[in-house]
């Protein structure tokens, strides 16, 4: 199921489905360009998935593509000719996603009308593109991105805040390129796809102001722990003292296109026709699931329950899947991820039920700061953890599911996939049998 949701989210196929090519006219979605009309053609990008993107755009433009550049986290390369590929620091950004925001920032500026702009977006564009406004360091950012991840901020509350931190996030990359024509190919990686929040919009008209972004900010009451430079920065765009980010409507946005290619509902489905195919009843909830990861944990720990205590809503054998990205406020001193925790709380939930798995897997190879994707958790997981003297609960209260799931094996380790489109949740319940076609409608 797993390798069908990462297949079905591959960056290079999804650009080479979106964008066609017949000697020199482009598509890209709807819209149609001319190649013989444009000087210079150039790609620039950020995220995880950046580097396949680009190089299927290469594959499509051939010679056509002059340069330009992408920035990608550690281990998330591909082969490029043309494209400058760049790793960078994620999820925290570091200075060499300063230097290629710089670069990338550089090129859009050189754009001139007679110019065509291609810019892949992914998830992970965010860190992987910091450009921090003058007079914040890009220490005083990462400082800040680093407390409200830790403070269970959404990933929409985070890049709030980012936009008005940054010379590139929010719709100011488009306004850069301008007049140049932009078109963008985005693998989405937030639920129900909004623009302004993939890689924190920075091609998308922004409906966030810097009230919001302080707003965030007293939210999580962290105004006396955040750096001085960037709370003041926010204060004064709040006041009016600095103009805001490009908004709907801004002539800005007038040359710019953009073309969804991917995202969680692709992935979630493709996960669900294998095990359909693989003899399960199988419904896929929801591609929106959100919230504190150990009680989306309980939640499906109750969904398996319900299968086998009454046949809710379906008997067994059954899978129940849904895509998403829940958040962890951390209050230990742990190691692991969203994933792993929501595991390590179903866990705890199904304890002692046979023939019960659930799993949580991260689309983009890596949950948190670990090396895994997430982590499986069955209804004897409990009892293998004890007699390793492991403490289940004592592991969820100090955000610790790493080295749990490690001591036990159950660890989902996949190294990068070049993709990232939210996060996989699966329960499976029961023996595993065909199910006729008539069962299975």
């Amino acid at each position: 199921m797993i390798e069908a949701a990462v297949a079905a989210v591959d960056p290079g196929a999804a650009v080479h489905r979106a964008v066609r090519r017949r000697g020199t006219v482009l598509r890209i979605g709807p819209h149609v360009y001319d190649l013989d009309r444009f000087k210079r053609v150039f790609v620039i990008g950020t995220g995880k998935a950046a580097a396949p993107m680009a190089q299927a755009l290469e594959e499509i433009l051939g010679g056509r593509v002059t340069g330009g550049l992408v920035s990608v986290k550690d281990g998330h390369t591909v082969p490029l000719r043309r494209v400058e590929l760049v790793e960078a620091g994620h999820p925290l950004p570091d200075a060499r996603g300063q230097r290629a925001a710089e670069r990338i920032l550089q090129i859009s500026q050189e754009g001139r009308a007679g110019d065509l702009v291609l810019c892949v977006i992914s998830g992970g564009g965010s860190a992987l593109l910091p450009a921090p406004v003058e007079g914040v360091s890009l220490r005083d950012k990462t400082a800040l991105t680093d407390l409200l991840l830790r403070s269970g901020a959404t990933i929409q509350e985070v890049n709030a805040v980012r936009k008005h931190l940054s010379r590139l996030k929010g719709g100011q990359l488009a306004k850069a390129a301008a007049p140049a024509h932009l078109a963008v190919l985005v693998l989405s990686d937030v639920i129900g796809d909004p623009l302004d929040a993939i890689a924190s919009g920075p091609a998308a008209p922004d409906p966030t102001t810097f009230a919001d972004a302080l707003g965030v900010i007293r939210r999580y009451a962290i105004e006396t722990a955040i750096p001085s430079s960037a709370l003041d920065h926010l204060r004064r765009g709040a006041a009016g003292k600095i103009p805001e980010t490009p908004k709907p409507g801004d002539p800005v946005f007038g040359r710019v296109r953009t073309v969804i290619i991917g995202n969680n509902a692709h992935s979630a489905r493709a996960a669900a026709a294998a095990a359909a195919h693989d003899g399960f009843r199988t419904l896929l909830l929801t591609t929106s699931l959100d919230g504190e990861a150990r009680e989306a944990g309980r939640l499906f720990a109750s969904l398996a329950r319900g299968v086998q205590d009454a046949g809710l809503p379906f008997v067994s054998p059954a899978c129940l899947l849904a895509g998403g990205e829940t958040t962890v406020t951390v209050r230990g001193n742990g190691k692991g991820g969203r994933c792993q925790e929501f595991a390590l709380s179903a866990g705890l939930s199904v304890a002692g039920r046979s023939e019960v798995v659930i799993a949580a897997f991260g689309t983009d190879g890596s949950d948190g700061p670990t090396d895994a994707a997430g982590a499986l958790a069955t209804g004897d997981t409990l009892a293998r953890a004890e007699a390793l003297g492991l403490d289940a609960r004592a592991a969820l209260a100090r955000n610790d599911a790493y080295p749990f799931f490690h001591r036990l094996g159950d660890l989902l380790v996949t190294g990068p996939t070049n993709t990232n489109v939210n996060d996989l949740y699966v329960v499976l319940i029961g023996g595993r049998r065909r199910v006729t076609r008539t069962e299975r409608r």
